[in-house]
């Protein structure tokens, strides 16, 4: 008898997995970087504080690569990391091999790469700037990395004619197709920004107020972003570029992150400990891809 009640409880154990249907989410299977892919298909996120792949048939195999922030595009990834008391934006081919690392002043927060894999982007909270009174700053960064060539420092880039005042911040970076014009968030005076930029002529001119962690559509149209409403709280919203119109998505929690295009109709982004996506139109319900999971891409 004992025997029978143990063989139905592990039936329904399985039948209650197995119900959980869309949820792209296992237990990650211990796996060394060399056995990951970048090239896709799949999700990247990071889960459990490792960079991990989640294949289409819901697969998760975690790498041994510790990282507070991923993306990946075309082949190529961006790992910000600690390592040995600091942290770095280590760049990453297909394979996960390192192929550059640069010294991050701060703590890791946001990373973005180009649909091309060439261009590689970051973002660090800072601290005691003298004139942020001692609060938190922002430091973001653009690399090359076909050339090498490095921008450091948003900062040192002209807006509108002028140099940026001296409180501005800038963050939450995302490229065109061109690998040159990008967006990102500028702060300044206590408004916000949404700003195009020119890397190669180190310059951004303001397009909006009020739109934080762009991130640019795949037909480049669009930005996907956090608009901070009046209760202080964040509601992921679509922009048309063209109109300036905006679309609040379905999607009615409070969202802290730098929102991911998985194709060009759908928005990834993490809340509550997991990887939800919504429709990019305001229309739907938002999903769960991946329990316990963060920073995604779609590969």
């Amino acid at each position: 008898m004992k025997w029978r009640i143990l063989v139905a409880l592990t039936a329904t154990v399985v039948l209650a997995g197995a119900a959980l249907g869309y949820v792209w989410f296992t237990r990650p299977a211990p796996a060394t970087a060399s056995t990951l892919s970048l090239a896709g298909p799949g999700l990247l996120v990071r889960s459990d504080g490792v960079l991990a792949v989640i294949g289409p048939d819901g697969t998760k195999r975690a790498s041994n690569l510790r990282c507070a922030r991923v993306y990946a595009a075309h082949g190529t990834g961006v790992c910000l990391r600690e390592d040995v008391g600091a942290y770095q934006v280590t760049v990453l081919d297909a394979d996960l091999k390192a192929k550059r690392s640069i010294p991050l002043n701060g703590l890791p927060n946001r990373a973005r790469v180009s649909a091309s894999g060439r261009m590689v982007s970051w973002t660090t909270f800072v601290t005691g700037d003298s004139y942020n009174g001692g609060q938190f700053a922002t430091r973001s960064g653009i690399l090359d990395a076909r050339d090498g060539t490095l921008a450091g420092n948003l900062e040192n880039f002209t807006v509108q004619e002028g140099r940026p005042n001296q409180d501005a911040n800038f963050w939450g970076i995302t490229f065109a197709a061109d690998d040159n014009r990008f967006y990102a968030t500028m702060s300044t005076g206590g408004h916000r920004y949404l700003m195009e930029g020119d890397f190669a002529a180190r310059a951004m001119r303001q397009v909006k107020d009020n739109v934080e962690c762009p991130s640019l559509s795949p037909d480049g149209t669009r930005i996907a972003y956090k608009k901070m409403l009046p209760d202080r709280t964040w509601r992921l919203t679509v922009l048309d570029l063209a109109t300036l119109a905006e679309t609040p998505l379905a999607e009615t929690r409070s969202v802290d992150d730098q929102a991911a295009w998985l194709d060009g109709a759908t928005i990834g982004y993490g809340v509550d400990k997991g990887v939800w996506a919504v429709p990019a139109d305001g229309t739907g319900t938002p999903r769960l891809l991946a329990a316990d999971a963060e920073s995604p891409a779609a590969l």
